[in-house]
């Protein structure tokens, strides 16, 4: 997220389902690590989908002094606009995944406002194909505090094994199993992890161009990890007249990550 990215991440409309309280919930409070989910940031072609989009998902237009942010209830999603150089599926990361409490009046509803759905194969799960190819998963869980939350992130990589042991010592994802994938949990995001069986490219310039991660005391942890031998593409930075602070680097298989602080609006 640099400066021409804040200063062009737009506020979409929002189509809201569930009540406000849920819907603004904040970000998931730190573990031991310190690292939380945070955000997706997308290069979108048309902005204007990209409202229909995700207000149909109930997203909300939140500000935190110059960023303007979408907020569901785990996540943030940022637009910038560019022309992408391909959808998510061919990237490091297929998609990500969200839980809603009834999917059925959810399907309903996405159908209703024109969304493009892949073919359903179980019930209690779809995949919404938004626009530039941003493919995005859909599962049932009724026991969820919320209508509609984040819940997951999938990396296609030629070393399932070695991404989750990377996850884990980078910023202390707690290492399991998703089903039949090798996983790591953060809170409020499940990292999963499945064999790809052709080779993939970097997010970077794709339609989900970065995924953001938001750390207590960012400062340290970027002087820890620089201190492990791990390059930042961008160094701790202070945004001007914010609160809010961020840094960049990549994935050993080229998944572009932003380290945020103080990215949710104040409460």
């Amino acid at each position: 997220m640099n400066r021409t990215c804040l200063s062009v991440a737009i506020i979409v409309g929002t189509l809201a389902i569930g009540s406000a309280p849920h819907l603004r919930a904040q970000l998931a409070a730190p573990g031991e690590s310190g690292v939380v989910m945070g955000h997706l940031h997308l290069a979108v072609k048309d902005l204007d989908a990209h409202r229909k989009f995700w207000g149909a998902l109930g997203g909300t237009p939140v500000q935190n002094g110059a960023l303007a942010l979408i907020q569901l209830p785990g996540t943030f999603v940022m637009l910038r606009q560019a022309t992408p150089t391909g959808g998510t599926v061919g990237s490091t990361i297929n998609h990500a995944g969200f839980l809603v409490k009834d999917i059925a009046p959810w399907i309903d509803k996405w159908k209703a406002a024109g969304l493009t759905l892949e073919p359903q194969v179980r019930p209690t799960q779809v995949y919404l194909i938004g626009p530039d190819d941003l493919r995005v998963e859909i599962l049932e869980d009724k026991t969820i505090d919320a209508p509609l939350k984040m819940h997951h992130l999938h990396f296609y990589t030629a070393s399932p094994l070695e991404a989750q042991a990377w996850y884990a010592k980078t910023f202390g994802a707690v290492p399991g199993k998703r089903g039949q994938f090798d996983a790591a949990d953060l809170p409020g995001v499940n990292l999963t992890f499945a064999k790809a069986e052709t080779p993939t490219v970097g997010t970077k310039g794709r339609s989900l161009d970065h995924i953001g991660f938001e750390v207590k005391n960012l400062e340290a942890f970027c002087r820890k990890l620089e201190a492990g031998g791990l390059k930042l593409d961008r160094p701790y930075t202070r945004l001007p007249n914010s609160t809010t602070a961020i840094a960049f680097l990549t994935d050993p298989w080229g998944t572009y990550i932003e380290l945020t602080e103080n990215l949710a609006p104040p409460k």
